[in-house]
């Protein structure tokens, strides 16, 4: 009896082994940097440096363009107001008489006969 408990305690040992070796093989697979999900994993945090990179880039650029926008619309503002005084200044002038219209001579066409020839009479 002792020995079939000493031989099943050696194949459990040496399953529990080979379970081990099996397991420890996947998971060097799993952390390999080239195919594996480590190489998942350095690709995707490269990419989120590079987005993080592109955000501030465009996030300066908004910043310029709003201040710019905001400059060209203060600009816009104070153009209106003077030319809202300027058609306000309008309506203070006093208005013109119209000139008489001058008389338009009329053209009249001048028309010519030629005398026929004596062959078309």
């Amino acid at each position: 009896m002792d020995m079939i408990a000493d031989i099943l305690l050696v194949a459990g040992a040496l399953g529990a082994g080979f379970y081990c070796y099996v397991l420890a093989r996947r998971l060097t697979k799993f952390n390999d940097l080239e195919n594996g999900v480590g190489g998942a994993v350095a690709v995707l945090s490269a990419q989120v440096d590079d987005l993080t990179r592109m955000l501030a880039a465009a996030q300066a650029t908004a910043s310029d363009s709003s201040e710019s926008l905001t400059a060209l619309t203060d600009r816009a503002e104070e153009a209106a107001h003077k030319l809202e005084l300027l058609v306000a200044s309008l309506h203070d002038l006093p208005t013109q008489a119209e000139p008489d219209e001058p008389e338009q001579k009329v053209v009249q066409p001048v028309f010519s006969r030629r005398m026929a020839s004596g062959r078309d009479r």
